[in-house]
């Protein structure tokens, strides 16, 4: 077992972490600042370079300014559903996409499938660790007294991929006490960049953004659920025309190009 300060210390970087990551909830007065030529995206944490990227390249062509609020989709959607103001939504998993188009929060017509991931084992860059992720590989034994880092397994698409991806490799029982649970998935890459945790669950875009930490294995598609990434514009969305145009951009060649360079595959 950690010693309990270990542990206080451990949550609170995790805290610290998403509070670095996550914009707030948008408010009244950023929505009055948005127009006809300016939209505002909700996203799942793990596209922040790709979409932050691509994003800047779509004001220079289109002079549409975007307002970014990266977390992790499950609290996004639950945003979302209370009223907060917003354009586009992408998901990093279609549960919580249907969970808000089941809600009639989304134009329907505008929703796809944009990009898809893997998911990775990560460690700190200088760590001597080797696995090979099999039935039964000794996850256990390789974190000792240290805890994995995962976005939370209950909600957040990254750590549902990743305990369902341990629980049909036979190892979910065994580590389970020993997961450290973040609010996003870069929440948990930021413990193991910063040595926190000796490994951690992320996809491996992730891990390509990050020069702290280094892929030790990587998980095979078939041990969970396929990575997609689906994108709508929303019911309410006050400049719907600017995200239109916005979403057709990701569809180019140059869109599609931010996202392949930081580890995603483009759905066709």
């Amino acid at each position: 077992m950690l010693a309990a300060s270990y542990l206080s210390r451990l949550y609170l970087r995790i805290g610290l972490a998403g509070l670095l990551l996550i914009s707030p909830f948008v408010t009244g007065a950023q929505a009055q600042k948005t127009d006809a030529s300016s939209i505002t995206i909700f996203a799942a944490a793990s596209l922040k370079n790709a979409l932050d990227n691509a994003a800047k390249a779509f004001e220079k062509s289109a002079s549409t300014k975007s307002v970014i609020s990266y977390a992790g989709s499950s609290a996004l959607a639950k945003q979302i559903e209370q009223g907060a103001p917003a354009d586009i939504f992408i998901s990093a998993d279609l549960d919580w996409m249907d969970y808000v188009q089941k809600k009639k929060l989304i134009k329907d017509d505008t929703r796809f499938n944009l990009l898809g991931n893997r998911l990775v084992l990560i460690a700190p860059k200088s760590s001597p660790v080797e696995l090979k992720i099999t039935k039964d590989f000794p996850l256990s034994a390789a974190l000792g007294d240290g805890r994995l880092a995962m976005a939370n397994v209950k909600s957040v698409p990254a750590g549902k991929y990743g305990s369902a991806a341990l629980e049909k490799l036979g190892v979910w029982g065994e580590v389970q006490s020993k997961v450290a649970q973040a609010d996003n998935v870069r929440a948990a890459l930021a413990l193991v960049a910063q040595g926190e945790a000796p490994l951690g669950i992320v996809y491996e875009s992730d891990a390509a953004a990050e020069p702290k930490v280094k892929v030790v294995d990587v998980f095979s598609e078939d041990s969970h659920p396929p990575i997609i990434y689906p994108i709508a514009v929303l019911a309410d969305a006050k400049s719907a025309a600017a995200a239109s145009a916005f979403i057709q951009y990701l569809k180019t060649p140059e869109g599609q190009a931010f996202f392949t360079k930081e580890g995603f595959t483009v759905l066709k």
